[in-house]
């Protein structure tokens, strides 16, 4: 008798596997973090917590500046 080989279930099969490893693969990706200094974002974390549970503060009105006049190409030039 011949072998019948199955060769969409193969192909499926094969795809899968390499999904599997692809997954896999860029699980494992992941930067390494180095130089963290772990008290400072603890202590960072903990600073910023009372402050959600407050009642909101409410920004000051901005104050009305005046912004200096544009200069032209010609004018930095010639300066």
């Amino acid at each position: 008798m011949a072998i019948t080989r199955l060769k969409r279930k193969d192909r499926k099969n094969k795809a899968r596997a390499n999904n599997r490893q692809r997954i896999i693969k860029q699980l494992l990706a992941t930067p390494v973090i180095k130089n963290v200094d772990v008290e400072a974002l603890k202590a960072q974390f903990n600073n910023a917590a009372p402050a959600i549970t407050s009642a909101p503060v409410a920004a000051p009105a901005p104050e009305a500046t005046t912004t200096p006049e544009a200069t032209t190409v010609s004018e930095t030039a010639a300066e």
